[in-house]
């Protein structure tokens, strides 16, 4: 493996270690320290991004693992939708139900589509290595 890929390997799995880590504090600050504080619906839209940031976590942590399966580039770049996708996605869902600005709601499919983006890539990576 060259040292390019090392590297990208390495960043893609930290990325993911650091979002599942940050994805259990968060949703044990949702289910331990917010009921009291948000209303339902609230509540909810902070459990939303808390899902869509792990399943998009394990979806990081299998680009990592692919990258040493596959020398596509399209894994590197699904990892980075997944990304901006937690960000904008699950980040916006958090602000939203912090602060209850409704100016962060737009963001959050901004999120969504970087979230098909890189599911896309990853398809695209598995056909060109078959």
């Amino acid at each position: 493996m060259t040292e390019p890929l090392q590297n990208r390997t390495r960043w893609m799995l930290f990325v993911a270690a650091m979002s599942g880590a940050l994805t259990v504090g968060l949703g044990a600050f949702a289910a331990h320290g917010l009921k009291q504080h948000l209303s339902p619906y609230l509540l909810d839209v902070f459990k939303t991004g808390v899902q869509y940031q792990a399943w998009h976590t394990f979806a990081l942590l299998g680009c990592g693992i692919l990258t040493r399966f596959l020398s596509s580039k399209a894994v590197s770049y699904a990892a980075l939708f997944f990304t901006l996708g937690i960000i904008c996605f699950s980040g916006s869902l958090y602000a939203l139900a912090l602060t209850g600005i409704k100016w962060f709601g737009p963001i959050t499919p901004m999120g969504g589509v970087c979230f098909i983006i890189g599911w896309v890539m990853l398809a695209v990576a598995a056909w060109r290595s078959a």
